[in-house]
């Protein structure tokens, strides 16, 4: 069983390993509550009566002394239901949050993202447009997040989201076109850093393959029309087919 889902009904790890312990013993003394989780038994009092207000475990008397036990599963799935009818409601309701933060969102954003989760959340963003282009590419994702990558572009492929991919000269012997994509090579002279711009939408990502994972996004349509200009002028002009 995978208790550590119960997170998500607002349990804390310590309240989640205290309830598992119950669950597994049946009726529980703090003793052997402790004994089964090795938690301290201030702290089980207190987990305890945390558990008892949200109406997971109750308590009888016994030899004048309290036990504990789960309250039946059907608690656990009212709640289930519950905050799936809550998230329901949400829902309906993102329309109206997205008019409103359209609205109230400046005309140019700014965005720094770092690791390998925050260049993720750029490449998962980039699936919401049908044409990603970039400027100085080379494939970077599939050798430095091959696990990531697999997945990642079989999704892309089913949403038919398209690759225009100008590489840098001195991976051109690697270069070997996806499906949905298609490439061409910049001269020597276009050479530098593995510094990868990534347009999509009304946004621009300045990405870093270092060790570090560095994006900086810029959304802006002006910005982000004249990036598209300047990538098909040397799509057009200076870049080679493979």
């Amino acid at each position: 069983m995978q208790l550590e889902l119960l997170k998500e009904l607002g349990l804390s790890d310590g309240e989640i390993k205290v309830y598992s312990a119950i669950l597994h013993i049946g009726i529980s003394s703090v003793n052997k509550i402790h004994e089964k989780t090795g938690v301290e038994r201030r702290n089980i009092y207190d987990i305890l009566n945390k558990l008892i207000e949200k109406g997971f475990v109750s308590y009888n008397i016994e030899k004048e002394k309290r036990v504990y036990q789960c309250s039946p599963p059907k608690v656990l799935f009212e709640r289930i239901k519950n905050k799936e009818e809550k998230l329901k409601e949400l829902e309906k309701q993102m329309p109206e949050i997205s008019a409103v933060y359209e609205n109230s969102k400046p005309s140019i954003m700014a965005q720094i993202y770092r690791g390998k989760d925050g260049i993720r959340a750029v490449f998962e963003d980039m699936l919401d447009y049908k044409e990603n282009y970039f400027i100085g590419g080379g494939h970077y994702i599939v050798k430095l997040l091959p696990h990531y990558w697999a997945n990642y572009n079989q999704r892309r492929i089913k949403l038919k989201v398209k690759w225009i991919n100008i590489w840098r000269y001195e991976l051109k012997k690697e270069a070997k076109q996806l499906p949905l994509e298609v490439i061409k090579i910049l001269p020597k002279e276009f050479s530098g850093y593995p510094n990868v711009v990534f347009i999509y939408g009304n946004k621009i990502a300045n990405v870093l393959w270092s060790e570090d994972f560095f994006a900086f996004v810029i959304e802006s349509r002006e910005i982000a029309d004249n990036y598209k200009k300047y990538h098909r002028y040397l799509w057009d002009n200076i870049a080679t087919s493979l």
